[in-house]
């Protein structure tokens, strides 16, 4: 097994899943079946494929569903940070997790209705082969307009020779997406502003010192953001 630069993944599962609704409506979206697996299942199995030992899943809405359903899971091993009070965001939740000691430095951070198909190396290999903390704040996998399925936007970065990432110009197309997998050191989330923000506070300023990288994706990542995007990914995973 390829060497990880972590063994703890933090799994982005709090959000209310408004653009999945109605199926959202009583279900959190992490919990919303393709194929027949709740999303949330598919990117704990993509974890523990790669070797991820531990995974901490952040939680607001629907909650006590969510803990219940992956709490008994033993690889990888799950762990929860209650956000039932407030929703923090993406950026938010890292702070709040790395404060209370349960991230280690650097860690990976994966969106809980992710969906991907590896292309010839798992992507958390694949991130961590590319891991330099010496250079990087966080290292983004990002994936191309043609590895995409159901994505019809406009992309989310430009990325240089040396994988340097750089935002999309208004009114442009960008030729990377992010899939909501990266790795993440500790320094990103250095003096960040208190209580719910993005990431993409942090991005920018990791953008303006030269630390944000990329890394292509090569196998074929899934957006399952509306429920028009499911039967399409359902056929996509059959063929897969």
């Amino acid at each position: 097994m390829s060497t990880l630069v972590s063994d703890t993944a933090m799994l982005m599962a709090a959000g209310l899943g408004k653009r999945m609704r109605p199926l959202t409506a009583s279900t959190p979206k992490p919990l919303v079946r393709v194929a027949g697996k709740p999303l949330i299942d598919r990117a704990l199995d993509r974890l523990e494929e790669a070797g991820v030992a531990k995974a901490l899943v952040n939680v607001h809405y629907l909650a006590d569903a969510i803990e219940a359903h992956v709490g008994p899971r033993k690889a990888p091993a799950v762990s929860f940070s209650d956000e039932r009070e407030l929703l923090l965001e993406t950026g938010g939740g890292m702070v709040k997790a790395v404060d209370a000691g349960a991230l280690p430095d650097p860690f990976f951070a994966c969106n809980a209705d992710s969906i991907w198909l590896d292309g010839p190396r798992n992507a958390f290999a694949d991130l961590s082969a590319r891991w330099d903390p010496d250079a990087m704040d966080a290292l983004l996998l990002v994936v191309t307009h043609a590895r995409a399925h159901n994505f019809d936007g406009t992309g989310d970065f430009y990325m240089d020779g040396a994988g340097r990432l750089t935002r999309k110009k208004p009114d442009r197309i960008a030729p990377f997406i992010y899939t909501g997998i990266q790795i993440v050191s500790h320094r990103l989330l250095r003096d960040a502003p208190e209580g719910k923000f993005s990431t993409n506070v942090l991005w920018d300023r990791a953008i303006e010192e030269g630390r944000l990288y990329g890394l292509a994706f090569t196998g074929q990542w899934y957006e399952v953001g509306t429920p028009a995007h499911i039967a399409p990914t359902e056929e996509a995973l059959r063929g897969g």
